[in-house]
């Protein structure tokens, strides 16, 4: 290393020698016009001009490299839309409803990428970025038409205004309004000339890193027949309609998100007037995972097909209060499963279910599950693998609901191997023994079996002290009793097993 700096230096005082000695000679020899003006401060003057030259190679630059050079912030770059540009207030002191629906409105009148589903125009990733502000609203923010794809709205805060509607959502992806007006009037606006032939009105919509606030004058977000939407990381709160609404369409994605109709981690001297509900699924194949609800009468109000609920924490309502955790609407067709989740003092409420899975989920402060009769249907149910644990106040770990009349078609359930502390274990399976001296022993499983008068199947096994081996049979099958009898009065002991599994 030291070599290489002291051969750097060498040559760069041969290059100053160089230079010098050509200005000596060109001086000297070049033009006598000069010789008798070459004076000692002219000399010196040179010589610091050299000098500087020199220092040029041995000392950094501190001047800025020409591709740091700051340019000045642009309303938008490379696709995304900074909604401060467009005189969106970040304080949130001042409303800011049209400068958002302006950067909104720019996003998308961005050139297409290709084609999404059919009719849907890619705009390519373009982002409204809110900058990390607090914006003030007073309608709610909606795109300019339908058929539009790969938008990203993130980073920031929205409130709603004390003028805002009441049955309103902060963001809705639905039809505008504005662009069905245009269209029925034969108008020639943005928004009737982005309109989609599409059957879904927005694919691929992201939502990311929001805090919105309804200020108690309607929802959060509203998708409604929209097609692969992604809600992540945001956090709803002062709803009192619903913190997000989910109506038609396929495959929303809601995620690591936190919502409640009032800040509180739990213990909230109001609980008992909760309201509202914090995800409404109206719509089929979504799912919510790794959830948070802390307030609302309902946490996830379930009314479509095929959706998955998974590590999601329901602490929004107590039971005792009138909450509800989970609430599946849809009798007959409930295709719903819930894994890796906590109920917390909340449950569970099926109504008429058929496909249920419930599995690997906590239940805490006796919670429990409900099976609500409709139409008397309990088809394809497996509730498995769970814990519960209360407070040794007799609580059942499921209940039937049948005030609107008893569950009569009861086919594929399966209730078993779930662990239990502090409450009342139910299930589809069970086993129970009985010794003594006769001839008929009866073992009654009404405290374990779910549905009543009902045994599909009985396995048993009779273990006699006696010196003489009696016969033995399967006597009576009712109200959920087993009888064994036997020919000969004998000491013995007999273990039986049960189900209530019943096949198509």
């Amino acid at each position: 290393m030291e070599e290489a700096k002291m051969a750097r230096k060498a040559l760069i005082w041969s290059m100053v020698m160089g230079i010098a000695l050509s200005f000596i000679v060109n001086h000297v020899y070049g033009d006598h016009s000069l010789v008798g003006q070459f004076s000692g401060s002219h000399y010196h003057d040179q010589i610091r001009k050299m000098q500087a030259f020199k220092d040029s190679f041995t000392q950094p630059s501190t001047a800025p490299s020409p591709s740091y050079t700051q340019q000045p912030q642009a309303a938008f770059s490379a696709r995304v839309y900074h909604v401060t540009s467009y005189g969106a207030d970040p304080t949130g002191k001042r409303d800011s409803t049209e400068a958002l629906l302006r950067a909104i409105s720019d996003a998308v009148q961005g050139s297409s990428e290709g084609l999404l589903m059919e009719g849907i125009k890619n705009l390519g990733g373009a982002q409204v970025n809110l900058e990390g502000g607090s914006y003030l609203i007073s309608r709610p923010l909606r795109l300019p038409a339908t058929g539009l794809g790969n938008l990203m709205i993130h980073g920031g805060t929205l409130r709603a205004s004390d003028d805002f509607a009441t049955d309103g959502y902060l963001i809705d992806l639905s039809a505008s309004s504005t662009s069905n007006n245009n269209e029925e009037n034969g108008g020639s606006s943005m928004g009737a000339q982005l309109s989609s032939s599409s059957s879904y009105n927005y694919e691929y919509i992201t939502l990311k890193d929001l805090m919105l606030d309804s200020s108690y004058k309607g929802g959060g977000i509203a998708v409604r027949n929209s097609l692969r939407t992604s809600i992540d990381n945001c956090y709803i709160a002062h709803f009192s309609s619903n913190g997000i609404l989910v109506q038609g369409g396929h495959e929303t994605y809601i995620r690591n998100s936190f919502l409640g109709q009032h800040v509180t981690a739990g213990g909230d001297h109001g609980e008992k007037m909760f309201s509202g509900t914090a995800i409404s699924l109206m719509g089929n194949d979504n799912a919510v995972t790794d959830v948070v609800i802390f307030s609302a009468a309902i946490g996830i109000l379930v009314s479509g097909q095929a959706n998955i609920i998974s590590g999601v924490h329901c602490y929004n309502k107590a039971t005792g209060f009138g909450g509800t955790g989970i609430y599946l609407k849809l009798p007959r067709l409930t295709q719903t499963r819930i894994v890796n989740s906590y109920l917390d003092y909340t449950g569970i409420v099926a109504e008429d279910p058929v496909q249920l899975h419930i599995s690997n989920t906590f239940f805490l402060g006796d919670a429990y599950i409900v099976l609500k009769s409709i139409n008397g249907v309990a088809n394809g149910i497996n509730i498995v693998d769970n814990m519960f644990c209360g407070s040794d106040k007799g609580v059942d770990i499921v209940q039937l609901d049948q005030s609107k009349g008893p569950f009569k078609d009861i086919k594929q359930v399966v209730i078993d191997r779930n662990n239990v502390k502090g409450m009342n274990i139910k299930a589809t399976v069970a086993r129970g023994s009985v010794n003594g001296v006769g001839n008929s022993w009866v073992v009654d499983f009404n405290r374990v079996l779910v549905f009543p008068n009902l045994i599909s199947h009985v396995q048993y096994s009779l273990s006699s002290t006696s010196s003489q081996f009696p016969n033995h049979a399967l006597r009576n099958v009712s109200n959920n009793r087993v009888q064994i009898q036997t020919s000969l009065n004998v000491s013995a002991s007999v273990f039986v097993t049960v189900d209530q599994w019943v096949a198509n």
